[in-house]
Parts: C-alpha cells; sequence; structure tokens
C-alpha cells in the first residue's frame, strides 16, 4: 500500500492507492457527485487566536556574572614558570616594562545562562514565567515580539509549584486573559506559544490529555500533547478563547526532546502563588503536622471504608504539632478537609498550603470503623520531632508465632511514654506471611484492623480469631512513620 497525491487546481488531496484500485479520487468535470472527497470539517483555525496573544508572549534571556582574568592565554603560567627558573621576578621584556608581579585582577563578564519563555498578564508589565528558568540568574531579559528588550527584576520565585514573577517597566503592554484552569475539558483544542530551542513566538497545538496529573510535585498539572521542548518553559497554555489556562514547565522524555506528552502548571494555583510573590516575594503555606501516603484497596476494604481507596492514610504525627494537638493519630484515615473531600493523598498538602496560617479548619478522619471530627488549627512549618524506640523485654525464645507469623511482647511504660501511645506491642520475631511482607523485628504494631492493640495477649487472642479467609491490616510503626500492612492469617 502505498500514499499517492492528487492535485486539482489550487487544492491537493490525498488518496490510499491498493494495487491498481483507487479508494477514492478528486471530483473532475464529468463525474457523478457521489464520487466526490468527503469535505473535512471541525479541524480549528488557530491563525486569528495567535495574532490576538502572540504580542504577549516573550522570550526571557537569563545571564550569569563570571569572574574572568585578563591576558593573553597562557600569559599567567609564563609568569609562574620565569618566576621559579630565575628565583625571582621574572626578567624584563624587550622594551623595559618589567611584568607584573602576583595575578592579575579578576574582572566580570556577563555570559547567557539560558533561555525560556514568559508572558504578560498586566499592561504595566508584570510577567509569569517557571521557577526554573530565572533560577540561579544574576540577570534577567525579556524580549517581546516587536524586538523590545527589557532588564527584569524578579519579584519572587517558588520551586514547589515553579512559577516566578518578574516585573519590567512598561504602559499599555499587551496582556493575556486569565482563564478557569478548573473548567478544562480533556478533548479540548490547546495551543502553546514559547521560545523552544531558542526559536522565539513558535506556535504548537494539540488537546488536553488529562487533567489533574499526579507527578510527584506540589500540585496536579495539566497533561497535552502539545509539542514542548527546552525553551518551552514558562510559556502560556491557552484555550480557543484566547485565555491562558496553564504554564508549560515538565516534559515526559527518554531523550530530551518531545515525546508527545507535557505538562503545564494550572493557571488558577499559579496566580494564587503569583499574588503572594507580588506583594511579599515568598510563598507561605499552611501546614498540620502529618506524613502520609496512599491508601490502597486491601487496607480500605479491612478497615470498612466504603469509600474505596478515597483519602490519605496518616503515617506520621509529628509530635507539638497542629495536628497532635487535634488528637490525630498514626493509622487514621483522613477523609475531609474543611468539607473538600480527599480523592487521593496527595489532595491534602495542596488544601491545607492554601490555608490561611491561624485559620481553623475541621479535619474529618476514619478510625476504629467511624468517621470522627476533629478541629485543627493551620500553622506554618515548624521545627519537627521525631519519636525513639526505646529498650524492650523480648518474648521467650521458645514462644510461637501466631497465625500473622508475630512473635510480639509488651512495650515497657518508659517506652509508650517516648513513643506517645497508650498500647501496642514489639515485634521480637517475624516468619510466615509477617516475614514475606517485610515486617521485622523491632517494628511496634499499634491496631489491628478498627481496634487497637492493647498488649501481647490481647494481640495474640484477637489474632486467633481471624478469619484465614479474608485478609486483614496492621498499622505497623517502624522509626518516625507508621503505616497500614495488609496480611492473610495462616490456616492452623
Amino acid at each position: 500500500m502505498k500514499k499517492t497525491t492528487f492535485s486539482t487546481g489550487s487544492k491537493t488531496l490525498s488518496a490510499l492507492v491498493l494495487g491498481a484500485g483507487v479508494l477514492f479520487a478528486p471530483a473532475v468535470a464529468g463525474l457523478a457527485p457521489a464520487m466526490a472527497a468527503p469535505a473535512v470539517a471541525g479541524l480549528p483555525d488557530f491563525t486569528e487566536l495567535v495574532d490576538k496573544v502572540g504580542p504577549a508572549v516573550v522570550n526571557i534571556r537569563t545571564t550569569e556574572r563570571m569572574r574572568i582574568r585578563q591576558g593573553a592565554p597562557g600569559e599567567e603560567e609564563m609568569q609562574d614558570f620565569l618566576r621559579r627558573f630565575f628565583g625571582g621576578a621574572a626578567p624584563a621584556p624587550r622594551g623595559g616594562q618589567a611584568p607584573r608581579r602576583g595575578r592579575s585582577a579578576p574582572q566580570e563578564e556577563e555570559v547567557q545562562r539560558g533561555v525560556g519563555s514568559g508572558f504578560i498578564i498586566s499592561q504595566d508589565g508584570y510577567v509569569l514565567t517557571n521557577a526554573h528558568v530565572v533560577d540561579g540568574a544574576d540577570e534577567v531579559y525579556v524580549t517581546m515580539t516587536d524586538k523590545r528588550e527589557f532588564k527584569a527584576k524578579v519579584l519572587g520565585a517558588d520551586a514547589s509549584t515553579d512559577v516566578a514573577v518578574l516585573k519590567i517597566d512598561g504602559a499599555k503592554l499587551p496582556s493575556l486573559t486569565i482563564g478557569d484552569s478548573n473548567k478544562i475539558r480533556v478533548g479540548e483544542w490547546v495551543i502553546a506559544i514559547g521560545s523552544p530551542f531558542n526559536l522565539e513566538n513558535t506556535v504548537t497545538s494539540g488537546i488536553i490529555s488529562a487533567k489533574a496529573r499526579d507527578t510527584g510535585e506540589y500540585l496536579p498539572l495539566i497533561q497535552s500533547d502539545v509539542a514542548v521542548n527546552p525553551g518551552n518553559s514558562g510559556g502560556p497554555l491557552i484555550n480557543m478563547r484566547g485565555e491562558v489556562i496553564g504554564i508549560n514547565s515538565q516534559i515526559a522524555t527518554l531523550s530530551g526532546g518531545y515525546n508527545g506528552i507535557s505538562f503545564a502548571v494550572p493557571i488558577d494555583e499559579a496566580m494564587r502563588v503569583a499574588d503572594q510573590l507580588k506583594k511579599t516575594g515568598k510563598v507561605t503555606r499552611g501546614r498540620i503536622g502529618v506524613q502520609i501516603s496512599e491508601l490502597n484497596k486491601e487496607v480500605a476494604e479491612s478497615l470498612g471504608l466504603k469509600s474505596g481507596t478515597r483519602g490519605a492514610e496518616v503515617a506520621q504525627v509529628m509530635p507539638g504539632g497542629p495536628a497532635d494537638k487535634a488528637g490525630l493519630k498514626a493509622g487514621d484515615i483522613i477523609l475531609k478537609f474543611n468539607g473538600a473531600d480527599i480523592a487521593r493523598s496527595s489532595d491534602l498538602p495542596r488544601l491545607v498550603g492554601g490555608s490561611a496560617i491561624g485559620s481553623k479548619a475541621i479535619i474529618t478522619v476514619w478510625r476504629k470503623g467511624a468517621a470522627v471530627d476533629l478541629p485543627v488549627v493551620v500553622e506554618e512549618q515548624q521545627g519537627e520531632k521525631t519519636a525513639k524506640g526505646g529498650e524492650r523485654s523480648k518474648a521467650p525464645a521458645d514462644t510461637p508465632a501466631n497465625a500473622l507469623g508475630f512473635k510480639v511482647s509488651d512495650l515497657t511504660a518508659a517506652q509508650k511514654r517516648e513513643l506517645g501511645v497508650n498500647g501496642g506491642v514489639v515485634v521480637d520475631g517475624a516468619e510466615g506471611v509477617a516475614a514475606r511482607a517485610g515486617l521485622r523485628e523491632g517494628d511496634i504494631l499499634l491496631q489491628l484492623n478498627n481496634a487497637e492493640i492493647v498488649d501481647a495477649k490481647q494481640f495474640n487472642a484477637a489474632v486467633a480469631k481471624l478469619d484465614p479467609k479474608k485478609a486483614s491490616v496492621v498499622l505497623v510503626r517502624r522509626g518516625d512513620t507508621a503505616q497500614f500492612v495488609s496480611l492473610r492469617p495462616s490456616a492452623k
């Protein structure tokens, strides 16, 4: 099968040719209308959109000052050699002028550091870009499409969201309209304008591939298939209404070039960050003092959670922090923060981080088979304390492992105080299912399914009653973190 191209006047049509049979061909005089190729409809025309938004997209060039020594190449090395050879000052060259002793005074020279993109968000010269575009730069220059160049001031940059705000001196500058990234839809057309490989005002197009894509960063990103390459960073992602919905920030690639997947910072979050950067030059975020992890299906089912894997599992509560004061415990499943559902664990730090410092919030947690509301006061990030283990007395060597594969003993009173718990047991040995799950001597067991573990006797008795056909979960503390582990008891 091959592709053949036909030309009819000003139009060019393509047809697939298989052997000698033409599947379709361009209409010519005398042929019936049914033979005509169907018209292509629905493809977007970006020309007017680009004319409208293009002037507000800028090229960003960064430089750094490097200390450069003056003199011809190799001059310093030759002077050092002559001084060592003659045992003192080097002989004067012809002309009578003695060489200068010591090294020549270094001078600073401005060298180009990198190139990126950005866009103007107000007529008085506020510019948005990525934090990584201006990171480490001594000077930042903004060039517009009409070739005007400005020396920009970096008002602030936030590495967590990869957003930076610049200011250039200007009036009645072209600016972009800010859209609503919460209203974007998967499949809608978008364009990117930027300076890939320093090719200014390059336009690429594509569709939104996914929303709220978690990439391990602070916030969920917009995924698209718009071609984005080095130099596009900081440029706008624009919808068909000419509104900015994101800042192009990352690509997924194995080679360093475009690979069909690019990510943009949602403009709603970017503007919240920008407002703080303009006012104070930094971003202040709230915290409640917990470490969290993803909730898996087996743990959720064992705890009786009908919401499935929605929620965030509390792995650690920082001693003395807001969550500790509110009564949160390791093993709690956070379901809501101030009424907002926690669909995935990454939702929690974004909700808490966006809360005002000193504000009060209600956290809904799943604990022992029921939902509990706990009031908490949001604070700024503080130093964290860590919990330590403490000495323990092991179970006798001939103690048999229970159906979950554990040999356990009671925690001492001193250890309970150190760990901040009222009960629990320490693992003296792990075998069978426990060993296969990676559990080991020294781990602390705090909860079995929805019941707290009081001591070794109570824990072993509860394990003996477990149904071997069903998986159970044990809340395991190791060091400063705790996590539910799913185990299926062995049949006796």
